[in-house]
């Protein structure tokens, strides 16, 4: 499984699908897909995803590259998709982001990279009331 999941952190951006990371694996592709699940909490598709929106997070804060241009550097093929995706993941539209990331440069970097931090990976609020 960690050599599935290390080849996904090193090949993010090229079409990886669950044959061949069950292949990588030495593994049957249903045994993979319970067995990655059950072990890293999330399928191998959402991971990969999530993986390829980190980068793109990255990248819209460093960058002035258009959207477009960083969903298919980091693997998508549909601008539509990595929007939802993105959106999925992050509680917020790409541009939306970079906009908010532009926001917070003057704030410092520990805050900022809690903020800045993908809405799934946040800690619970809770509210008292």
């Amino acid at each position: 499984m960690l050599r599935a999941r290390d080849a996904m952190d090193r090949a993010y951006a090229q079409p990886l699908d669950v044959p061949a990371l069950a292949r990588i694996a030495h593994v049957s592709e249903a045994h993979f897909s319970r067995t990655f699940r059950a072990t890293f909490g999330e399928t191998p598709h959402r991971y990969l995803q999530r993986r390829r929106v980190e980068r793109a997070m990255c990248l819209l804060r460093e960058t002035e590259r258009s959207v477009t241009d960083i969903c298919m550097e980091v693997g998508f093929s549909s601008l539509g998709t990595f929007s939802r995706t993105f959106r999925d993941i992050v509680g917020q539209s790409p541009r939306e982001y970079r906009k908010r990331a532009a926001a917070v440069r003057e704030v410092p970097s520990c805050f900022a990279m809690a903020w800045l931090r993908p809405a799934e990976a946040r800690p619970a609020s809770s509210s008292s009331g």
